[in-house]
């Protein structure tokens, strides 16, 4: 006796299901300029690897003989698949089934992929377009009660993040649960224009706040670029998933694998002359970091993460011949590269990424201090410099420390364990101390000046006499920076240290004290 009529059943099932929420439904959505779920899939997935779970599962209706005859599917659809040939856990809203608004077999599905990347240990990435919550006010109707909520999987959530790598889209309007699904991970990019997220709706808000907003008042692009709630911002759906394959292909598939290396041709002897001029003479002229980046590592390698968030503070991935490490340096083009309460969470937040999957961190320094002033004081500026500098500390991935220019107080000491084997090599632009001596003198020498009959002639007396103990080859002369090198140096030297690093990262492989939040 064969099983083929129970196939034949499991098969038109599938096809149903297939048919998303409808047809009419189907063109709503694609009219706003949005791909439905499996266009999705197929774009961000290596062709035909997809493998569904939990594909029939939804609400079916059935005649008198017990035959189905209406079927709706549930609006989240899960599963494996493989991204450049490493296999992945997919977790995607349908937004045309109850436009993305969850219910019981919605939550059990999200639930399980948190589920599968936990115990398969393999990277999660979810594509999120819609609530992703039930919401207890609908319930109540159904139940008669209301409900205690519980934030579902959320164990596996939170476990996750020091597990393996995940990864969220936000590729529509996104409220409540749908929001958190968003931030609760390692990275999170947006879509201009058809991508809004926010903790609660335009509706609520206006019954609650009295703020009368559209969706991309509250919570488009133009709100998330620099809230620091979204990673990256892009234009199309493609840019998103091509976001998503950039920032996975620097990341192990879990934390008890290496990061992976990669082929390159670009030579790890490349010295760049234009780094010996980069560097302005004139301390107040600014420079742009990006460009030093990218004559440093491999070319075309560099990954940045939050561009416009903490702006003064850039961070992202790279590679040094093949190998992923992470990079933090200061932009003297915003803020003069000094701290800001963004800036000290944008370094703790990536430290801990780094942290988290092993991946060795270059900071290059030019850095001024925490920022000064009335605003920073209010912000509590302090405490957020003191995580960040403790979030460095707490590091025990291999650090380096290339100087550019300044090092100055408490935020440009914090850049690197100063007491640990963290090698520092500094460019001969190099400017460090506790105060810039231009601010210095005028509190160190604050009542001669005051008592001087000409205290401007003092002040230039002091100052160029304190001129010449700043060069930074006296420090070296005392061993008080151990290397001044050339800048055209740099990158061989860099490519020399990631080859010796990636040999001690064995011993760190595992979970790590200070995974990351999100």
């Amino acid at each position: 006796m064969s099983w083929k009529p129970e196939i034949d059943e499991l098969r038109k099932r599938e096809k149903l299901a297939h048919a998303m929420g409808g047809q009419e439904n189907v063109e709503r959505h694609k009219s706003r300029g949005k791909m439905t779920v499996r266009e999705r899939i197929e774009n961000l997935l290596d062709k035909n690897s997809f493998h569904e779970t939990g594909a029939v599962a939804g609400k079916a209706e059935y005649d008198n003989d017990g035959k189905i005859k209406d079927f709706q599917p549930t609006n989240v659809l899960i599963g494996r698949g493989k991204i450049d040939d490493r296999k992945v856990i997919i977790c995607a809203d349908d937004f045309t089934v109850r436009g993305g608004a969850g219910n019981r077999e919605s939550m059990e599905k999200q639930v399980y992929s948190e589920l599968m990347a936990h115990e398969l240990k393999l990277p999660l990435v979810r594509l999120v377009d819609g609530t992703g919550g039930g919401g207890s006010v609908t319930s109540m109707d159904d139940k008669g009660y209301a409900y205690v909520p519980v934030n579902p999987a959320w164990n596996h959530v939170v476990s996750n993040m020091g597990r393996v790598p995940v990864v969220a889209a936000c590729l529509g309007s996104v409220a409540g649960l749908g929001s958190a699904r968003v931030a609760a991970s390692h990275f999170s990019v947006m879509v201009e224009d058809i991508s809004q997220m926010f903790i609660a709706g335009p509706l609520i808000v206006k019954y609650g706040m009295g703020q009368d907003l559209t969706k991309e008042e509250l919570g488009g692009s133009q709100v998330h670029r620099s809230s620091g709630a979204i990673d990256n911002v892009v234009k199309t759906e493609q840019e998103a998933f091509k976001a998503i394959k950039n920032f996975l292909s620097y990341l192990p598939g879990n934390v008890w694998k290496l990061p992976p290396i990669v082929e390159t041709n670009d030579s790890s002897d490349r010295k760049e002359e234009e780094l010996i001029s980069i560097i302005p003479k004139n301390r107040r002229q600014p420079y742009k970091i990006r460009r030093i980046l990218q004559m440093v590592f491999d070319k075309e390698s560099i990954f940045e993460m939050g561009q416009h968030c903490g702006g003064d503070t850039v961070t992202g991935f790279a590679r040094l011949k093949g190998h992923p490490v992470g990079f933090l340096a200061n932009d003297p083009l915003v803020g003069g590269g000094g701290l800001s309460v963004k800036g000290c969470q944008k370094i703790e937040r990536f430290v801990d990424l780094c942290q988290t999957f092993h991946l060795p961190i270059i900071n290059f320094v030019d850095q001024p201090g925490l920022t000064i002033g009335l605003a920073a004081e209010e912000q509590g500026l302090i405490r957020h410099g003191v995580r960040a500098i403790s979030t460095i500390y707490q590091a025990t991935v291999p650090m380096v420390e290339i100087i550019l220019r300044r090092v100055y107080g408490v935020g440009g000491a914090g850049m690197i364990n100063g007491h640990g084997l963290h090698l520092r090599y500094a460019w001969p632009s190099g400017d460090w101390g506790s105060l810039p001596i231009e601010g210095g003198l005028q509190v160190a020498y604050r009542r001669k000046l005051e008592e001087s009959e000409n205290p401007q002639m003092l002040l230039e007396e002091l100052a160029s006499k304190f001129e010449s103990f700043r060069s930074p080859l006296r420090t070296a002369t005392a061993f008080g920076i151990e290397e001044i090198i050339d800048p055209r140096d740099t990158r061989p030297l860099l490519c020399e240290w990631v080859e010796d690093v990636y040999e001690l990262l064995p011993e760190l492989l595992g979970p790590s004290m200070h995974s990351m939040r999100p």
